[in-house]
């Protein structure tokens, strides 16, 4: 049975503090919900902008205490959006300890969320959102970790999609191309990297988070009430290419 539904429906996004995250997490709030962002520090927690229903904690993903106690205060969710996450660049992660570090926040860390979070979104019917990334489909010489686990992204988000359609809770994936944040301002700062990148996307641009954002509302949309276990390329085309 359902608990009475909040005024307004509850998000909680991992990583809302920065960057994609934090696209997603106010457009959440500008389409009517009350949106918990996460961030891993005091110091990304602090510097959330002040605004009326959007509120900053501080998360681990590899915890399970710390996953726990985030998900406590929650009766119901209508969304859960899967954003935190980490890569390390320059061929770092063939280091054993880094693959397997990037592999606990980047999957098992979603699981993790997916898990905790799913009995409070059978409550709601909700929506899980996770992050994939066009490395779920190509590989990444220098980021082993990452690319492998963006393909467990995607392959988990089918998994859970299919398992929890009964309880009426949909779980998609957006997979993002070229964003320009400040993960990847070195890249966009890179003339010669950033030409050979524009190069290869038909839309001839860098995204913006909030090109991520208008996809992550639709997908937690009664308009995207029939779609489950999709993963959408947010990339200007260049995985069509």
């Amino acid at each position: 049975m359902k608990s009475e539904a909040p005024s307004r429906p509850l998000a909680l996004v991992t990583g809302g503090t920065t960057g994609i995250g934090f696209g997603i997490a106010t457009a959440l709030v500008d389409a009517g919900y009350e949106v918990t962002a996460t961030g891993l520090t005091d110091e990304q927690v602090a510097a959330v902008p002040r605004r009326e229903h959007l509120s900053a904690v501080k998360l681990d993903v590899t915890s399970a205490e710390s996953v726990a106690a985030v998900l406590a205060p929650f009766d119901q969710l209508s969304a859960l959006i899967n954003c935190a996450g980490v890569i390390f660049r320059d061929g770092a992660e063939y280091d054993m300890a880094t693959f397997q570090k990037v592999i606990d926040v980047n999957l098992t860390g979603t699981m993790r969320m997916c898990v905790g979070a799913h009995p409070k979104l059978a409550v709601a019917g909700g929506s899980i959102i996770n992050t994939a990334s066009m490395l779920s489909y190509f590989g990444g010489p220098l980021i082993p970790a990452y690319t492998a686990s963006k393909g467990g992204v995607a392959q988990l988000t089918k998994a859970l999609a299919a398992a929890w359609a009964p309880e009426c809770i949909r779980v998609n994936a957006i997979a993002p191309g070229w964003i320009a944040t400040e993960l990847t301002r070195g890249l966009v700062e890179d003339e010669g990297r950033s030409a050979a990148i524009l190069r290869r996307t038909p839309m001839q641009r860098w995204g913006e988070p909030g090109d991520v954002a208008g996809v992550a509302v639709f997908l937690c949309s009664e308009a995207a009430r029939f779609i489950t276990g999709a993963i959408l390329p947010v990339d200007g085309g260049y995985s069509a290419v």
